[in-house]
C-alpha cells in the first residue's frame, strides 16, 4: 500500500456516507495510472479540487470535514496528511475540466470513498501553476502515459481558467513553450 492509499483509507474510515474526491498533484499519478505511477506512492499528501458547483454541498457537508480533521489527527505522526484542498478557480484546468474526470481505480476497497482524477491533459495544467523540475517531470511523465498532442495541448492552453494571481498567470504563460516542447520532443 502506498502514502496516498494509506491517507485515503484513514479518510474513508472516518466517513459516514459516500464522497467524491477529485485527486491532482501527485496522489492523483500514484493511483491514476496503475503501475506506471507507483513511483508517486512515496508522496506524503493527498490533494483535491473542489468543483465549485459543489462547492455549497461540500461546505454544508459536516461529516466531511470532521473526518478530514479526525484523519489528519490520525496521520499526524506518520507525517502524512490530507489539508491541501483547492476550489476549482484556485487551479489552472479548462473550462470543461469536471466533465471529463477519470475515475481512479485503487488496490484498496473503499466502503464511502469515490475517486476521480482531472484528465491528462488537465492534470498537466495544474502542473504549469509552478515553474518546478519536480512538476516538469511530472509532465513528463503524463505525456508519456497519455495520447496528448501539441495542438491538444495549445487548445487546452486557450481554453484554461488561469487563477487571477498575477503570479501565476505569468508562471503559466512562461511554462506553455516548455511543454509544447516537451510534447513535440515525446510524441503521443
Amino acid at each position: 500500500m502506498n502514502n496516498p492509499e494509506r491517507i485515503l483509507q484513514a479518510l474513508d474510515r472516518h466517513l459516514r456516507q459516500p464522497t467524491r474526491i477529485v485527486l491532482f498533484g501527485r496522489a492523483a499519478l500514484a493511483l491514476g495510472y496503475g503501475a506506471q505511477g507507483s513511483a508517486f506512492g512515496v508522496t506524503q499528501d493527498v490533494d483535491a479540487i473542489l468543483p465549485a458547483i459543489e462547492m455549497a454541498r461540500i461546505e454544508a457537508d459536516r461529516q466531511f470535514w470532521d473526518a478530514l480533521e479526525a484523519t489528519n489527527k490520525e496521520l499526524e505522526p506518520t507525517g502524512l496528511y490530507m489539508t491541501h484542498l483547492f476550489a476549482d478557480e484556485q487551479v489552472v484546468l479548462t473550462a470543461d475540466w469536471f466533465q471529463k474526470i477519470v475515475p481512479v481505480q485503487s488496490n484498496v476497497a473503499f466502503r464511502h470513498l469515490e475517486l476521480f482524477r482531472p484528465s491528462g491533459t488537465d492534470l498537466i495544467l495544474t502542473k504549469m501553476m509552478r515553474n518546478d523540475p519536480q512538476d516538469v517531470q511530472d509532465i513528463l511523465f503524463l505525456l508519456a502515459q497519455e495520447k496528448i498532442t501539441a495542438a491538444q495541448l495549445t487548445r487546452a492552453f486557450g481554453d484554461a481558467r488561469v487563477p487571477s494571481v498575477p503570479e501565476i498567470v505569468h508562471i503559466f504563460q512562461g511554462m506553455q513553450p516548455i511543454v509544447l516542447s516537451m510534447a513535440v520532443s515525446h510524441p503521443a
